[in-house]
């Protein structure tokens, strides 16, 4: 799942790619992908994109005749460039295309969603505020505003443990699967504790992870191509992904926890005191 490192990458990559140029045509190909239908998607064309932004994980296309063109990319989705389109409308129901977007130089990008849940959304909005999903989204950890003090009040009587408080995108916005496992490691945190327990000092390490790992990720996207991007994200993580594999850190195995639909990675030696944490489909979870 792209995570707020990529969809920044991918923002100032559409930034220069787009802005100034105008759409000819929008194209839904998949039935599920288009989740809005006033102003129709045919509203956006014939107009001139001003600026890309990024709400979270959501991307944001705006235009000169007052519309955004926004799009989360979910699970499996994906947006891929291209310098020149294919000639003729493409055909539904072939392969993972989910949205084609061309513009008046002949360039345009599609969106592209692999596996059977279609979950990839495309909204054409007056207000980004109107796709539910960025109404309720929570702070930006990345904002200059976002400060340690704000981030232990988001955490004052959290109940939740760590690894959900942080994906919770209406706590704090664009952390996913991935780098709440990375943020965790570098804060040498069980995925497990509960958020209310943090000491001051614990709070303060854990602000420094997560600024520091999303921070640096973001700088190693920037300037990569949308093609290039899964690649660089994969090749950056220190434990997610990784089970089996030595940690970096300290050369303890990796572990993981499976759950119904995703799973986490860990370093018992960094984080959990050596100990290994139960397997949540089999047994009580360790804090």
């Amino acid at each position: 799942m792209p995570e707020l490192p990529e969809v920044e990458a991918l923002t100032d990559f559409l930034t220069e790619h787009l802005a100034g140029r105008r759409v000819v045509r929008v194209l839904p190909v998949a039935v599920s992908v288009l989740k809005t239908y006033d102003p129709p998607p045919g509203a956006v064309e014939g107009a001139e994109v001003t600026a890309v932004r990024r709400h979270g994980k959501f991307l944001d296309i705006e235009t000169d005749g007052g519309l955004h063109l926004v799009a989360h990319l979910a699970r499996a989705g994906w947006l891929q460039w291209r310098d020149r389109l294919p000639d003729g409308p493409p055909k539904p129901g072939k392969g993972p295309l989910a949205l084609r977007v061309a513009l008046e130089t002949g360039e345009g990008f599609d969106l592209t969603e692999a596996g059977t849940q279609k979950r990839l959304a495309v909204y054409v909005v007056r207000d980004p505020a109107e796709v539910p999903g960025i109404a309720r989204l929570g702070p930006d950890p990345l904002a200059e505003d976002f400060t340690e003090d704000r981030f232990a009040a988001l955490l004052r009587g959290e109940r939740r443990q760590l690894k959900g408080a942080l994906r919770d995108q209406s706590l704090i916005a664009g952390v996913g699967n991935a780098y709440s496992d990375e943020i965790l490691h570098a804060a040498r945190m069980s995925p497990f504790k509960l958020a209310a327990s943090l000491t001051p000092e614990e709070t303060h390490r854990l602000y420094a992870a997560l600024r520091g790992t999303l921070g640096e990720a973001v700088e190693r996207a920037r300037g990569v191509a949308a093609g290039r991007l899964k690649a660089e994200k994969k090749g950056g993580l220190r434990v997610h992904g990784r089970t089996g594999a030595p940690c970096p850190v300290c050369g303890d195995t990796i572990r993981e926890v499976s759950f119904s639909d995703s799973s986490l990675q860990y370093c018992p030696t960094c984080q959990t005191g050596g100990k290994p944490l139960a397997d949540r489909r089999l047994s009580r979870l360790l804090k």
